[in-house]
């Protein structure tokens, strides 16, 4: 073995044994954390609030770093717009943790007792999954946000953010360290890896020996490489391409308000509409006014031939744009023959995260919501609202697309299971 390859083994040895060190760390932890009063896990986490908010000029220039270095390295458009911090950013970074703090804590919740007849009540108690596993991109809003979920739903976590973003990432976990010393629990209740290298991820999802769960945040790419490398149940957000269906009825103020929102107020979002469907019958009345907004706003629109007859300046829809999350001011529209196509399009291109109605016929709606499967279905509402913190949930570590085991915002609730619990006096069968 020549000394290139040697060296290639022992850093990869040097890894494995890193990441063995922090699961069985993090699995020591868990048992801590998992029968940690409420009251103590709401002081760390009122804790890390505060010291966010004390340490916003630090978080500010560690972030500032992060974003000289990803326009150099020439990061995509849509990965800096998530990774960029402001103070207003940060402050919402902290009211997300003390909304956590304020939910009802979920460990050992007991619900669903009955009395059985041979004596025994059997219901079911709430508890944490154990140790989570967290991988992101962009975005270090992400880690207090899983730090502060994992907490207070009893589990201890690795996060694992991506290498754009280290800087930012580090110092919010040392306000999380200072937060969980000062609470009296273990620091390794929540870990933020301090390597950026790719082997890292490689070993975390093949440790079922200390890490339960796996959930992946970010792009398809990401996801599906986790997914197919994991040796851990994983919780997949895959890609966003969310729909606003405008049905005939639909009240034209309300219809420009939603599309109009649900495009242009952030693009780089999973929940950003990537597909405008359009009833023929109130086409001609609703895109050219749209048109105009978008165009105003910078959005580029690509059109199916019957959308490009009322709108010649928007440029042909191919297939595959049907199909594309474009986390950028380009919008594709087509115009549909009534909701059954609407339904048709949704299902056969959309990704299950996020589709929206506006319409005033109430059967419709009711048909709209039952029809469509996807993880969240709206009425008369902008698709940006598929979000943990606006659902009351406090915060979210993923949108779930999957149907097992957490679906749509994943929040205290999604990082619990549930166990059979049986009470009985002497009960003998």
């Amino acid at each position: 073995m020549n000394a290139t390859a040697r060296s290639v083994r022992t850093k990869a040895n040097d890894i494995a044994d890193y990441m063995r060190k922090r699961g069985q760390r993090a699995r020591a932890a868990a048992r801590v954390i998992a029968c940690a009063e409420t009251g103590t896990k709401n002081a760390a986490l009122f804790a890390l609030a505060e010291a966010i908010v004390d340490e916003r000029d630090a978080i500010l220039e560690a972030n500032a770093q992060d974003m000289r270095e990803a326009r150099n390295n020439k990061l995509d458009d849509a990965l800096v717009e998530r990774l960029e911090l402001n103070p207003k950013r940060i402050a919402a970074m902290a009211d997300g943790v003390r909304q956590v703090a304020s939910l009802p804590d979920p460990v050992g919740e007991i619900s669903n007792m009955k009395m059985r007849p041979s004596g025994i009540q059997v219901g079911q108690m709430r508890v944490p999954l154990g140790v989570v596993g967290i991988i992101y991109e962009s975005r270090p809003n992400v880690t207090a946000d899983a730090a502060a979920l994992c907490l207070k739903s009893g589990n201890a976590a690795i996060l694992r953010g991506g290498s754009e973003a280290l800087r930012a990432n580090l110092a919010i976990a040392r306000c999380l360290d200072r937060a969980l010393v000062g609470a009296g629990l273990p620091k390794d209740a929540v870990q933020i890896l301090d390597i950026t290298d790719r082997r890292a991820v490689t070993e975390m999802v093949a440790m079922p020996e200390y890490v339960d769960v796996i959930i992946p945040r970010g792009g398809k790419g990401l996801v599906s490489a986790v997914s197919e490398a994991a040796r851990v149940p994983v919780i997949k957000h895959l890609d966003g391409i969310c729909h606003v269906y405008v049905e005939a009825t639909a009240d034209l103020d309300k219809a420009i308000a939603v599309c109009v929102n649900a495009k242009t107020q952030r693009y780089g979002t999973c929940n950003t509409m990537e597909t405008l469907l359009v009833d023929a019958a109130i086409a001609e009345r609703l895109l050219p006014q749209l048109a105009k907004t978008y165009s105003e706003a910078g959005v580029e629109l690509r059109g199916c031939e019957r959308t490009r007859k009322l709108l010649p300046d928007a440029k042909a829809a191919t297939e595959e744009d049907w199909r594309t999350e474009y986390l950028a001011p380009i919008l594709a529209v087509r115009i549909v023959d009534g909701i059954d196509a609407a339904i048709d399009h949704i299902e056969t291109y959309g990704s299950h995260h996020t589709d929206s109605i506006v319409t005033e016929n109430f059967t419709l709606a009711r048909r709209f919501l039952r029809e469509v499967d996807s993880s969240s279905v709206m009425v008369n509402a902008s698709t940006r609202f598929a979000d943990g913190y606006e659902y009351g949930l406090g915060a979210e570590v993923g949108i779930s697309t999957d149907k097992f085991h957490a679906r749509g915002p994943v929040g205290l609730e999604g990082l619990t299971s549930l166990k059979w619990v049986v009470m009985g006096d002497g009960s003998v069968r």
